[in-house]
C-alpha cells in the first residue's frame, strides 16, 4: 500500500513537471507567414489585445503560458514559430509587448488554445 502511494506522488510530479516544460513560450519569429504556427498582430494599445507579452531575457522564465515569452535564436529551439502580420486582419492573435513582466497576461481568454 505505500508503494502504490509513492508511485503515484512520484508520477504526479513528473506531469506536472512535463507540463511546465511543454507548455514553455519559447517562440521564433519566422520570415514568411506559410512557415508559422500562429500570426501575430502587435496593437499599440493593450485594450486592443488578446495576449499582453513581456519579453524574458532567460528562456527559463519563459514558463506556462502566461504571456511570458523567450525569443530563440533558433527555430529548432522553439515551442511556436510565429509571423507578425502588419494587419489586424490577418492575425489568429493580436497581443501587445508589456515593459513589466507583472502586465503579461491573457486578456482574452478564448484564445489561449492558440498557444498550446
Amino acid at each position: 500500500m505505500k508503494k502504490k502511494s509513492l508511485q503515484f506522488v512520484f508520477l504526479t510530479l513528473v506531469l506536472l513537471l512535463l507540463s511546465n516544460i511543454s507548455f514553455s513560450q519559447k517562440v521564433y519569429s519566422v520570415r514568411y507567414k506559410s512557415d508559422a504556427k500562429v500570426k501575430v498582430y502587435v496593437s499599440k494599445y493593450k485594450s486592443d489585445a488578446d495576449l499582453v507579452v513581456y519579453k524574458c531575457k532567460y528562456k527559463s522564465d519563459a514558463i506556462g503560458n502566461s504571456g511570458l515569452w523567450y525569443f530563440c535564436e533558433y527555430k529548432s529551439d522553439a515551442d511556436k514559430t510565429i509571423y507578425f502580420c502588419d494587419y489586424k486582419s490577418d492575425a489568429n492573435l493580436i497581443i501587445y509587448f508589456a515593459d513589466y513582466k507583472s502586465d503579461a497576461g491573457w486578456r482574452n481568454n478564448s484564445k489561449k488554445h492558440i498557444m498550446y
